[in-house]
């Protein structure tokens, strides 16, 4: 162990006077077992992404040991395929990158510990990855010219946060959420309405033929800050259907949705353009699964054209967890000498923004 770690920190140094670096991602976060081959941080050669949605429909969300379970049966077979895509031996490997937190402790500990073995195996680094940071790597696989500084919209299931992007490697927390992230909020209020596992996609979907014209809340709390707070609007539309229920009246799920939406999204963008006129910074990127949302997309758009703010949300299938958002993370922590793990490494279930 202490040989092979001594190796590859001579190759982790050595790494970036290298021309071309190809990178190996493994993702096992949450409910995607994912492996992608991705060549100088910014080129996908392949992006393999095996999801168990249909598993956990049937529960309402993800069950963790289902979760791990299914991971196991899969990652193997998902590398293989990333490297049979990506047309490469596994020899040309320069690096192994994995997800070791944020993320549910059992899925998450299968490719940390497939990872750990398979770089041990193939006597390359092992890069530690933030799936935080992974989220916001997912945009320079999208735009390739794209760098910092900018200002981070961080809108996934767990996380919610406004952050000032300093450089590839550094980062500076603007706000958070004091309770639910924006993508729990959405899951738990389409639990409420007996929609499908995930709840996100099927709000965005449903608001599409709704009205917002359900006062759910007067005002959404933090006005003052960038900070957020989603408890409050999930709560009071629970307390919607509950009352509609007990009046054994109509349940307009459309409009429901919209209302919601409309209140989340909102905040959501315009606590973001504040934080760009605040920093005096012209760029906001988007990253995490929110971002598939299509309203967000639509009212970001919007503003960042009144407040002359480019805007950068990565493709639809970037915004969800995948391997190549690691293994893009990996390549820039390598160029700043960052994250090379030994094989001690283990998995977080929580890592601060």
């Amino acid at each position: 162990m202490k040989n092979y770690f001594q190796n590859a920190k001579r190759k982790f140094d050595e790494l970036k006077q290298k021309k071309d670096i190809f990178i190996l991602g493994i993702e096992t976060s949450c409910d995607e077992t994912s492996a992608a081959v991705v060549k100088n941080g910014r080129e996908i050669l392949s992006n393999i992404v095996s999801t168990q949605i249909d598993i956990h429909k049937q529960f309402g969300g993800v069950v963790p040991e289902i979760a791990s379970r299914n991971h196991i049966l899969m990652i193997d077979k998902v590398f293989k395929n990333a490297l049979e895509v990506a047309k490469i031996e596994s020899d040309k490997i320069d690096a192994v990158a994995v997800t070791y937190g944020a993320g549910l402790m059992g899925a998450l500990l299968v490719g940390v510990n497939f990872a750990k073995a398979l770089a041990y195996a193939l006597n390359v680094p092992l890069i530690a990855v933030s799936h935080i940071e992974g989220h916001i790597a997912a945009n320079y696989l999208t735009y390739k010219n794209l760098q910092p500084p900018f200002i981070c919209l961080m809108v996934s299931g767990g996380h919610t946060a406004i952050l000032k992007i300093e450089d590839f490697t550094t980062h500076q927390l603007l706000g958070t959420t004091t309770d639910d992230a924006a993508g729990e909020a959405f899951d738990k209020v389409a639990r409420v309405l007996g929609l499908t596992y995930p709840g996100g996609a099927k709000i965005d979907e449903l608001a599409k033929r709704g009205n917002a014209n359900i006062k759910l809340v007067k005002n959404m709390p933090f006005q003052g800050s960038l900070d957020f707070s989603f408890s409050g609007v999930k709560t009071a539309v629970i307390n919607y259907v509950n009352s509609q229920k007990q009046k054994n009246e109509p349940i307009i799920a459309e409009n429901v949705c919209a209302s919601f939406q409309y209140l989340v999204v909102e905040e959501l963008a315009k606590k973001a353009i504040k934080a760009c006129q605040i920093q005096s910074l012209k760029k906001l990127v988007v990253a995490g699964g929110v971002g598939a949302n299509s309203y967000l997309k639509k009212r970001l758009e919007t503003e960042c054209k009144k407040a002359n703010v480019e805007l950068y949300i990565p493709d639809l299938k970037l915004c969800t967890d995948n391997a190549a958002m690691i293994a893009s993370c990996a390549y820039f922590n390598i160029l700043h000498g960052k994250n090379l793990a030994d094989l001690t490494l283990t998995a977080k279930p929580t890592i601060s923004l």
